[in-house]
């Protein structure tokens, strides 16, 4: 007998493609959850050297792209666009979105200012050059820009846009995408977490605000911790409706989501938004905190940001469900960090595995349910993936298994 489809209409993920410093695809994105290989090192990319005399920057870049687009295309594109194109391609081809009208495909691009590193090579460029800037510096700065050109290789002629949540955009993407096809404005929207690509200039303007780490691992949780380290990734996902959706077909469902402001301007996190957040969240999907199996945390390794996160899990009644940080291992993506984290609790419940959480020796709080040096196997039917962001932005997505939804 054929699978019959989703029971709800709730919003499905049908196709994922990831970059991170493992490389492109979802099979080495996997593999490098949990193999254990340490990936930081210090960065090498050109615009991202420290001052004469300082130590270079720590973190993860991505390998050049495949080529997707045209020769004669990619030299007018920047790191970001070719690489969220890589993931786009990658998403596209699984969720067979040629057989879709594309006047019915959408696709929301999460982050802003993502090219800061290419406009000052850009800068500098034209300012040894006499001043000589090529014209398509006049749109390219857009984030627009990379948002179109996916367009433009893809054949979309649905709804595009960029949106920015400082770290949450990703997550910002994925729930603006899963509202548009939820809607129904569109049949199928990308939501793309993009690479975003930090020049020296940010790095130092992080390093002296205290959120980038000084070190050279990232420690989510740990007593030790001392900030975040930057890890290079992107994330793209196809968001259909369920019932249009064999389980088969679905790595999972978006049952419940919240993006809400805490009313705050600057970096420090809020408790209370943090947990009005999950809660939301756990409201729109129905749910009790006793039925979340599992908490993919924003866990950055920045001390006030993680003693709030965990103070939120608390209060919100989550200390039986298993909590793990992504970006221990490949880093923080900034823009990309929401998408690409949503990919990696979606890739988890598939294999019925939660990757550890490296450099978590000595966890701030006792009372959530870690997992620390050593993979756990766990069946996953509803998962929540935590993003939060400069300026207030607070986002909760509740994920859930095929057969549950």
């Amino acid at each position: 007998m054929p699978s019959s489809p989703l029971d709800r209409t709730a919003p499905a993920v049908t196709g994922i493609g990831i970059a991170t410093g493992f490389g492109y695809g979802k099979d080495c994105f996997v593999e490098g959850l949990f193999g254990g290989r340490n990936l930081f090192a210090p960065l090498l990319r050109s615009g991202r050297q420290p001052a004469p005399g300082e130590k270079r920057f720590i973190g993860i870049e991505v390998p050049e792209p495949p080529e997707v687009l045209t020769r004669r295309i990619a030299r007018t594109a920047g790191l970001s666009a070719r690489v969220s194109v890589a993931v786009v391609a990658d998403a596209w081809a699984e969720a067979g979105l040629d057989e879709v009208d594309p006047t019915r495909i959408g696709l929301v691009l999460g982050g802003s200012n993502l090219q800061s590193r290419e406009l000052m090579l850009a800068q500098k460029d034209a300012e040894t050059r006499g001043r000589i800037v090529s014209p398509h510096m006049g749109y390219a700065f857009f984030d627009t820009d990379i948002a179109g050109l996916c367009a433009e290789r893809f054949g979309i002629r649905g709804r595009t846009l960029s949106i920015g949540g400082a770290s949450a955009s990703g997550a910002a993407a994925v729930i603006q995408a899963a509202e548009l096809v939820a809607s129904g404005h569109v049949d199928a929207c990308i939501a793309v977490g993009a690479l975003q690509d930090l020049s020296a200039f940010e790095f130092e303007a992080l390093s002296l605000m205290g959120a980038l780490s000084p070190g050279d691992r990232c420690r989510p949780f740990d007593r030790a911790h001392d900030g975040f380290m930057f890890g290079e990734s992107a994330a793209a996902l196809v968001i259909r409706r369920g019932d249009a959706v064999l389980p088969g077909d679905a790595y999972g469902c978006l049952t419940g989501w919240s993006h809400i402001s805490d009313g705050r301007r600057g970096p420090e996190p809020s408790l209370e938004g943090e947990l009005r957040a999950i809660q939301s969240a756990l409201q729109a999907a129905g749910l009790q905190p006793g039925e979340i199996d599992y908490i993919n945390a924003h866990g950055t390794g920045t001390p006030l940001g993680d003693d709030t996160e965990a103070a939120a899990c608390c209060a919100a009644g989550l200390t039986h469900a298993p909590v793990n940080a992504t970006k221990s291992i490949i880093g923080h993506g900034l823009a990309s960090a929401g998408a690409v984290e949503v990919a990696a609790a979606l890739l988890q419940m598939r294999v019925g595995r939660l990757h550890p959480t490296h450099g978590l020796e000595n966890p701030i709080d006792a009372g959530l349910r870690w997992v620390q040096r050593d993979p756990l196997d766990a069946t996953v039917r509803n998962a929540l993936s935590l993003s939060f962001g400069f300026g207030g932005v607070n986002t909760a997505i509740v994920l859930s298994a095929p057969e549950t939804a």
